[in-house]
């Protein structure tokens, strides 16, 4: 299984993506779930993935390969955000159609992905798009600035009480690191180390990103402090009424 999440804000956006893939127990592999397409100055994109790792890949080795061979039609030439998530959901669809067949003729079970797609095209507004594995797609809105897949539940609770369209993208960043590191906490099958990206909106800059590391010093530092943290509230809150008892 995986995590990965991406924020769409006033004036930025942040895309996170653990590395870990396991078939048991006994075989964990790290494998980079997080992508980067565009042109300086002119376009930025990024693509995350959870599901079947064999899926992803081929996903975006045929979106690299359209872009190398310069085919009429790929993620560095599409006019809009919406027409590339349009060609990741038929791409996807091709792949998986394959995959089916395959999967039949062997009595095996199906291969599925999501995929999350975000960025921006010169004199275009900045999206984020969720795509489906049937290949459709939804947008994110004021109202919902973030979109998450894979093993979303823990850390989504800290996403939805810190992240607003309008907040400070340093903030959503470390609530999204947060995210993270309760989700390691808890879930086994998510971990570091995660690919990281922030991209100021209107840059159209391609930013290098980081890898954060399990010895990441600021990571680990936000980590304990947050814990500390919730401690001491904890500590602080008012003691349960005498009727809590009863």
């Amino acid at each position: 299984m995986t995590y990965c999440a991406a924020i769409r804000l006033e004036k930025g956006m942040i895309f996170a993506s653990d590395t870990r893939t396991n078939a048991g127990v006994d075989h964990i592999s790290t494998f980079r779930k997080l992508y980067q397409y565009g042109v300086e100055g002119e376009r930025f994109m990024v693509l995350q993935t959870a599901g079947s790792l064999a899926t992803s890949q081929a996903v975006f080795n045929k979106l690299q390969n359209d872009i190398n061979q310069r085919s009429e039609s790929n993620l560095n030439t599409v006019a809009t955000l919406f027409d590339g998530a349009q060609m990741v959901g038929a791409c996807m669809r091709e792949v998986m159609a394959h995959a089916q067949m395959i999967a039949n003729d062997n009595n095996s079970g199906t291969f599925t992905s999501s995929f999350l797609l975000g960025g921006q095209i010169k004199g275009q507004a900045p999206e984020l798009y969720m795509i489906y594995p049937e290949g459709n797609c939804i947008r994110a809105t004021r109202d919902t600035p973030f979109f998450q897949l894979g093993e979303s539940k823990y850390g989504k609770p800290i996403l939805d009480r810190s992240v607003e369209y309008d907040t400070d993208v340093n903030h959503a960043a470390q609530a999204l690191m947060l995210s993270f590191d309760s989700t390691i906490h808890s879930n086994l099958s998510v971990g570091m180390p995660i690919d990281f990206m922030i991209y100021q909106n209107d840059s159209l800059t391609l930013p290098k990103g980081r890898r954060i590391k399990a010895d990441d010093e600021y990571f680990l530092d936000i980590s304990r402090q947050w814990a500390d943290a919730l401690r001491r509230t904890l500590v602080e809150l008012p003691a349960c009424p005498n009727d809590y008892w009863d």
